[in-house]
């Protein structure tokens, strides 16, 4: 049975003094509405597109600081989690629900979940006329962690890789339905797990930083073809010039 995932989808973790705030705000960027929380104390909730299938998602932690965590849709969370296991990564916890919770080699946490899912959500229009969509999920590498990761997500999924993209970039290729590109950051600073940001694309990246700013947002850096911004909450995440 394939482990390559038909489905990806995306969680904000949210300290439990930040988790309105932070979902409040990504409301707002998104244009989705919050589902009913679930779990216990209502830990999770989900971002609701007007049409297409969900695939982000928030939680709110017990304890510790924010982050981004990745679901992976398989047909058999158990089966997927015993190839990962071959591949350098650690299970945390195997849910009686059935999905299991991993660390990959690095560090970055993970979920097998067999939630079905297919729609991609259009971008929203915003009453500029500006589109944007979140629509990449970039896993930032310590340098120590680098090979290790592209290896075991390029083993794991089974999906194309491109390394060429720049010194620091490199890529894999989920199939053209998913919601979510994945982009592969060398960092230049040693030590810490691995971790994770999500990235927009925007017809308008200029504009669209604008409008997150009237969120709450703070612009960190802008680079030549994106611009770093921190939400309301210190969620690091960018906005690029692709087109939705």
């Amino acid at each position: 049975m394939s482990t390559s995932p038909f489905w990806v989808s995306a969680f904000l973790d949210f300290a439990a003094d930040d988790f309105g705030r932070g979902v409040g705000f990504w409301q707002g960027v998104t244009g989705y509405e919050l589902s009913e929380r679930r779990g216990v104390d209502g830990a999770f909730a989900t971002l609701v597109p007007p049409d297409g299938d969900d695939y982000l998602r928030v939680q709110r932690l017990g304890d510790g600081d924010g982050r981004v965590h990745l679901d992976l849709h398989v047909e058999s969370p158990a089966t997927a989690a015993e190839a990962a296991i071959e591949l350098g990564a650690h299970v945390l916890m195997r849910h009686e629900q059935g999905y299991v919770v991993l660390r990959s080699p690095g560090g970055f946490e993970f979920c097998f979940v067999r939630h079905h899912a297919s729609r991609r959500p259009a971008p929203a229009t915003w009453p500029d006329g500006n589109r944007s969509y979140v629509d990449q999920v970039c896993l930032d590498l310590p340098p120590e962690h680098h090979a290790a990761e592209v290896a075991f997500w390029q083993a794991l999924t089974g999906w194309d890789f491109t390394d060429s993209v720049s010194p620091e970039f490199s890529r894999l290729h989920p199939p053209d339905d998913q919601p979510l590109r994945w982009l592969l950051q060398r960092l230049d600073d040693h030590g810490g797990a691995v971790t994770a940001h999500l990235d927009l694309a925007a017809d308008d990246r200029e504009a669209e930083a604008a409008r997150h700013v009237g969120l709450g947002a703070t612009v960190a850096r802008v680079h030549e073809h994106w611009t770093v911004l921190t939400d309301p909450v210190g969620t690091t995440y960018c906005i690029t010039g692709r087109k939705p």
